[in-house]
């Protein structure tokens, strides 16, 4: 299994929205103890176990809208298909601190998420959408822009709820529980 968290590497872009996807996954590698130091395909990635299944961990450095190039790199390195893949990311659609999962569909309004479909040459795969809400502000602006420190508690929440549905699913494989466990959360 690949997973992929969407954001832009370097510091200037730590706390913002568009890096949720790298927070996600920051805390998923936290709770199976194996954080992704290795460059491979454009990515940092590791390797892990969790349930007894081979995973991935990726967080790719081609900055936000060139995420499939590192995205298509991993998939054929590991020779995965795209259907063994999850990928996490922001979303402006969803209201803020709100979890979604998708089992598959269009990339909607993401340009991250159209540059993977693009690239995996498919909609059929799990994503783990995390809401970040609609501003007054320039989307780019807004999708860039520092999470408030009055915010940071409440999404840090929300990153780790997200990684506990991710290790949940992957140990249980239902996707069921993976959809209701996934859409319950506020």
């Amino acid at each position: 299994m690949l997973i992929v968290g969407l954001g832009n590497p370097g510091k200037e872009y730590e706390d913002t929205f568009h890096n949720c996807g790298f927070r996600v996954l920051d805390a998923l590698a936290e709770k199976v103890g194996k954080k992704p130091t290795k460059i491979e395909c454009s990515a940092l990635t590791c390797v892990t176990q969790i349930g007894g299944q081979k995973v991935v961990l990726a967080k790719p450095l081609t900055y936000m809208n060139n995420s499939g190039e590192a995205v298509k790199g991993l998939l054929t390195k590991y020779g995965m298909k795209p259907q063994d893949m999850i990928v996490i990311y922001d979303d402006i659609d969803i209201p803020r601190y709100t979890v979604r999962v998708r089992l598959s569909g269009s990339a909607g309004t993401h340009n991250g998420m159209r540059s993977v479909v693009d690239k995996a040459g498919t909609e059929q795969f799990v994503r783990i959408r995390i809401g970040i809400g609609r501003n007054e502000y320039d989307l780019k602006d807004y999708v860039l822009g520092r999470i408030s420190a009055a915010d940071k508690p409440r999404f840090e929440e929300v990153f780790k709820k997200a990684a506990d549905i991710i290790d949940n699913y992957l140990r249980d494989g239902d996707e069921e529980k993976l959809m209701r466990d996934g859409n319950n959360i506020k």
